[in-house]
């Protein structure tokens, strides 16, 4: 439990200290992918931060908190429905060098996050399944984010900036099916062996 413990706070902070950076780079440059990966920074690091301290609890109460965490996980889709209306009064592509170099950094933060979580996204449940998805997910949304900018310096259009968040907002909504769903399955159980 403690190794479980401390490779998740490692990842909640990873995930704190690059919400922040993907955050300024996004309003600085207006990218739709950028701030909405940056609230899946944020929300990455709420969850995490709150797995360490559940870690400990029965497993009714770990799949209610599982449970709430899926609801969490919608927040970045909401991100991506406010910057794209943003997007839309203003259709200026973002600065597509800054956009790449920054989803580079992003994908550098959550390979590592994967990494560390994925010798334990079976022994933890809903909770630990939930940060294991969300660094899995972020990590494909990366690539699409470097894909963005790379196709950007070549068209100077906002529509790959748009369909990448539109995707990570899409990818969101998914995980947070499938945690809802192992929180369901895992308070089922508890229920069974009261």
């Amino acid at each position: 439990m403690a190794a479980l413990r401390r490779a998740v706070l490692i990842v909640a902070s990873l995930n704190l200290a690059y919400f922040g950076i993907e955050f300024f780079v996004a309003l600085d440059i207006h990218s739709v992918s950028l701030l909405a990966d940056s609230a899946d920074f944020f929300e990455d690091s709420a969850v995490n931060f709150l797995i360490v301290a559940a870690l400990g609890w029965s497993a009714a109460r770990r799949a209610k908190v599982g449970m709430l965490l899926a609801a969490i996980l919608m927040a970045p889709a909401l991100a991506f429905i406010w910057t794209l209306w943003q997007k839309a009064v203003a259709p200026l592509p973002p600065n597509a060098v800054l956009l790449s170099v920054t989803g580079l950094g992003a994908l550098a933060v959550n390979l590592i996050a994967a990494i560390i979580l994925a010798r334990h996204r079976r022994s933890g449940g809903s909770l630990v399944k939930a940060a294991w998805l969300s660094a899995r997910n972020d990590a494909l949304a990366n690539v699409g984010i470097v894909a963005a900018g790379l196709v950007t310096l070549e068209m100077r259009s906002v529509w790959p900036d748009i369909l990448v968040g539109f995707a990570i907002a899409m990818m969101n909504l998914d995980a947070a099916r499938a945690v809802w769903s192992a929180a369901h399955e895992e308070h089922r159980l508890s229920d069974v062996e009261v």
